[in-house]
């Protein structure tokens, strides 16, 4: 299969004239730590990451449209059925990739890479049907804190640990990112999508479900990794 160049979307944006030529030539030029950090996940876990494209847009979610209370999505993990093909795209923003530093943007990836395999798993168990949608932005951070799989268990890179755990206490915040993308970005006047957080969620049908097939020895890996998660939680709940 035959990847596209996951700069399609924003240079297709330039093209149009929807970015400007400073935040092209800066987006691009720092776009190899995106590819840097990718390269150190797969070679941290083993796992391949799923395909990346860059968004051109800052992505702002609130727990609906008429609330005041919004968060930045610097990224989003996507299922997609593509001609009854299954897929997971990671959705990244252009202004992490203009933005963010190194170990920011290293932490967000494998944030969303957890996310993977978490989608993953529910659909091996078909359990995706019944995944809960919450209400505002801290209960989305705490329900995601819950699920998510250990990241020490996933990945051998005691730097990128480091990273997930500085910027991942209990769900991302980064404040300098976020003044410098008000200021670079939103008072700019530059594309903004903004989602309701229960859009933020996908639900597949079981016929979808059942149409998917899925590489046992990658599920195989993925209980593994689950059952040492659940060890790990264990000794720190006694």
């Amino acid at each position: 299969m035959k990847l596209l160049d996951p700069l399609i979307r924003f240079k297709d944006a330039h093209v149009k004239g929807i970015i400007p030529d400073d935040v092209y030539d800066l987006t691009v030029k720092r776009f190899h730590i995106t590819v840097a950090g990718i390269n150190r996940i797969e070679k941290a876990s083993g796992i391949r990451y799923p395909i990346a494209y860059v968004e051109p847009s800052l992505i702002i979610s609130s727990p609906n449209s008429n609330s005041y209370e919004y968060g930045i999505l610097f990224a989003r993990t996507i299922p997609v059925m593509v001609e009854e093909k299954f897929q997971v795209v990671i959705q990244i923003s252009a202004p992490l990739v203009a933005y963010g530093l190194k170990g920011t943007i290293h932490a967000i990836l494998a944030h969303e890479f957890l996310h993977f395999l978490e989608l993953i798993r529910k659909i091996s168990k078909m359990e995706l049907l019944s995944d809960e949608i919450t209400g505002n932005l801290f209960e989305n951070v705490y329900s995601d804190e819950t699920r998510l799989f250990e990241p020490r268990v996933v990945f051998k890179d005691r730097m990128l640990l480091n990273h997930i755990t500085k910027k991942f206490p209990a769900g991302f915040r980064d404040y300098k990112l976020e003044d410098k993308v008000m200021k670079f970005w939103a008072d700019r006047n530059l594309p903004k999508s903004n989602i309701s957080l229960d859009t933020n969620t996908v639900k597949l049908s079981v016929e979808s479900l059942s149409k998917i097939k899925l590489d046992p020895v990658f599920i195989s890996k993925i209980e593994q990794l689950e059952e040492k998660s659940s060890k790990i939680r264990k000794k720190r709940l006694y």
